[in-house]
């Protein structure tokens, strides 16, 4: 164990810190993990309130990488959001879907990273009213260490790495990767196969 340099957040405060500080900001690259994903609203600088695709979009046209890993298909209104962003929809943003994401984390520039509880929803992340939001906890750091051990489960799952030998490959409505190969095994002549008929020797 060792100590890193961090500052834990809450309510509010992550909505403020994670999309309006960083997120909005970054010149590089953002990577979301996430298990669900609804469409939500963040404060623009004019002062209005306009869905998180808007922002991504904004992104995007700047150049910035995006990419967002879910669990979960996206929430119809996000889809329908997604659709008429013709930016995002020829490659601005990519998405990839695994049902075993269940960690939360939006890295920004490969150099930010925020870890917690909350998903990219508006009760979650976004800029829902502060009593009818979720209770989440999450942490934020430019700890390397942190940072490079996230970026390397990010990776891991978004090329499918960790596809061939997943066991929810059978539930998993896009696999990212291939599966691992059958090992053939040696076949006794007289063994019984399921699907094969058998001729009895006389």
């Amino acid at each position: 164990m060792r100590p890193i340099d961090a500052e834990l957040l809450f309510g509010d405060a992550l909505y403020r810190e994670v999309i309006l500080d960083k997120l909005a900001h970054a010149r590089e690259s953002v990577w979301i993990a996430t298990a669900n994903l609804k469409a939500m609203y963040v404060e623009r600088p004019d002062g209005t309130f306009r869905p998180v695709l808007d922002l991504f979009s904004e992104l995007a046209r700047r150049g910035v990488e995006l990419r967002i890993l879910h669990a979960e298909i996206p929430s119809r209104p996000f889809r329908a959001a997604f659709d008429r962003k013709r930016r995002l929809v020829e490659g601005g943003l990519m998405l990839k879907i695994c049902p075993r994401v269940h960690f939360k984390c939006v890295l920004v520039d490969g150099a930010w990273v925020y870890l917690g509880s909350a998903n990219l929803t508006g009760a979650g992340l976004g800029a829902k009213d502060k009593d009818r939001r979720n209770f989440e906890l999450g942490f934020v750091t430019e700890d390397f260490d942190v940072v490079d051990r996230t970026t390397a489960l990010f990776e891991s799952v978004w090329s499918g790495a960790e596809c061939a030998t997943c066991k929810l490959r059978a539930v998993c409505p896009d696999p990212i990767g291939k599966p691992a190969p059958r090992k053939k095994k040696p076949r006794n002549k007289d063994s019984i196969e399921l699907g094969r008929s058998r001729r009895l020797r006389r």
